[in-house]
């Protein structure tokens, strides 16, 4: 069959029906995700695989979907089409079309609070007929999200993103050291990572996040205490202020009270520590839309005007 054959049988509409397929494992769950009937997904996907004369997709009964080598090539070349569609289109529409409709943003979990709120209330203000569907995830699960095409784009620290990522670096934070407020260390001006590792740590335990605290001490030879972890940042701060330990922390609230009333001190490493990139971040094979711009340009002045004021 002609490219020109091929272009007469397949539609948009079976290509967005496979892309989201692709994206969600499961002809059951692209149907809900697109309001139609399941038949309507499977047919589009049949039809594709007989007019492409390859197969799309290995099925395993009750387990979802798995994309074959062709199916993966179709995914990428699909979504750069849609991309470069919906981009030619905007043009055409104009500025006000351009930032209408949806986009899917993926944020780690702990950054959220921080910047999310002053980001989506200046792009409500600024494109109001703009919808963000926000996914928190924790850090490898981002880049996931951004190679499945569940997200266009992501706020993140740059840990566990592939090399098929790209990143616009927003800021480099460097931890402190987050203390009770009776702690012996709080009238140091700065913490010595020695002066920790005996002491009880509460530990930030998300993926890879973990892994950038332990290494901390172990890179330079010492091994913290652990005493209790937690993936949640606020369960982290009451315990210290609780006087269980201390933790290590990157971002800073406008305030040292904690949700119970409990307080918690910062104080700076004195040690050189690497510190963590905050990024907005792409996947490499995708031009992304007008929307997603708006997203990141968002995110850099919000993020800036965050290090303003805790510097």
């Amino acid at each position: 069959m002609s490219t020109g054959d091929l272009l007469r049988e397949i539609s948009l509409t079976q290509l967005r029906y496979f892309i989201r397929a692709a994206e969600r494992e499961s002809m059951t769950r692209a149907a809900e995700d697109l309001y139609v009937a399941q038949s309507a997904v499977s047919s589009a996907v049949a039809h594709l695989e007989k007019e492409l004369g390859v197969q799309l997709f290995i099925r395993r009964h009750a387990k979802g979907l798995i994309l074959t080598a062709a199916g993966r090539e179709l995914l990428l070349r699909a979504r750069q089409l849609l991309t470069s569609l919906a981009e030619s289109l905007e043009v055409i529409a104009g500025d006000a079309q351009a930032f209408a409709g949806t986009l899917q943003v993926a944020c780690f979990s702990p950054l959220a609070p921080f910047y999310l709120p002053s980001v989506l209330s200046g792009l409500k203000l600024a494109h109001p007929a703009l919808d963000v569907h926000v996914s928190e995830a924790d850090a490898s699960e981002v880049g996931q999200y951004l190679e499945s095409g569940r997200a266009e784009i992501a706020l993140t620290y740059d840990l566990a993103l592939g090399d098929c990522i790209d990143r616009e670096v927003l800021a480099e934070i460097r931890p402190y050291v987050a203390l009770p407020a009776g702690h012996k260390l709080v009238e140091e001006r700065a913490v010595h990572l020695a002066d920790l590792a005996a002491e009880p740590m509460i530990l930030v335990d998300l993926p890879h996040s973990r892994d950038y605290f332990t290494g901390v001490f172990t890179d330079r030879g010492l091994q913290p205490t652990i005493q209790f972890r937690s993936s949640n940042y606020e369960t982290v701060r009451a315990m210290v202020a609780q006087d269980h330990g201390y933790s290590l922390l990157h971002q800073r609230p406008a305030t040292d009270t904690t949700y119970g009333g409990g307080r918690v001190v910062a104080r700076p490493i004195a040690d050189d520590v690497e510190p963590l990139r905050v990024v907005v971040a792409t996947l490499g094979s995708m031009r992304i839309s007008q929307r997603a711009r708006a997203f990141a340009e968002r995110c850099r002045a919000v993020v800036a005007h965050d290090l303003g004021r805790s510097h």
